[in-house]
């Protein structure tokens, strides 16, 4: 008697992949560099395919810009040397644009320093995430300074901001420092962690740009916003 041959399982394309796609479709055109999309549209493709979508509707959006990659049939359109990358654009607000890098990665060709961990084993005991741990492992072995070349003080955690310059767009960033050199002069340092699975994406540093600052309460008459993003390994 023969037995069955049994065909593999055919995977349904994710929901929010899916969706992605057809905002995709719906906006671009050949030859488009970028294109900007709401939120909203999220919910109305959600209810013209029967597909239920979580009560963060944000959550979509995060997914492709730090988590995982846009579907290949987006992935195609971008040509050879150009990523697409999803920036924010406003309240609620995105925008698919095409840029040379996607992610900051690693450098292979680049020499490795070796730091000695100065974390204490009851923060790294009981560290939530892989993010906390990585922006503990910052602080206590002071990177910053050693990296910078500057006296550095963690300032506020999980700072969340409109930028007026980015239509009011909200903004998070993981950890804020402020600083000074040997001359006096002041810092103000973005820092952003991916752990896990995360990727660090050049939309972070969008959000946090390079920049003068002026700031009247401090001695100094401006301050330069840098900004550091971190990976963390598992």
């Amino acid at each position: 008697m023969a037995k069955e041959i049994r065909q593999p399982k055919v995977r349904k394309p994710n929901r929010y992949a899916v969706i992605i796609k057809e905002v995709f479709d719906r906006h671009y055109k050949p030859g488009d560099a970028q294109f900007e999309f709401t939120r909203k549209e999220f919910v109305q493709i959600a209810e013209e395919l029967g597909m239920v979508l979580p009560s963060n509707l944000g959550d979509l959006p995060y997914t492709f810009r730090f988590r995982v990659k846009l579907p290949k049939a987006i992935v195609e359109t971008a040509g050879a040397e150009r990523e697409w990358i999803i920036e924010l654009a406003g309240r609620s607000v995105y925008r698919f644009r095409l840029a040379k890098l996607a992610n900051i990665l690693p450098n292979p060709h680049m020499m490795a320093i070796k730091i000695p961990d100065a974390t204490p084993d009851i923060i790294t005991s009981y560290a939530l995430t892989d993010e906390q741990a990585l922006l503990a492992k910052v602080r206590y072995n002071r990177l910053m300074d050693i990296f910078l070349g500057l006296t550095t003080y963690s300032l506020q955690n999980h700072l969340r901001t409109t930028v007026k310059a980015m239509k009011g767009t909200q903004i998070e960033i993981d950890e804020v420092y402020v600083g000074v050199n040997r001359y006096g002069e002041h810092f103000v340092l973005p820092v952003q962690a991916k752990g896990g699975a995360d990727c660090v994406s050049v939309v972070q540093t969008h959000s946090s740009p390079a920049s003068p600052c002026p700031l009247s309460s401090w001695p100094t008459t401006s301050s330069l916003c840098s900004s550091l993003h971190l990976r963390g390994s598992k």
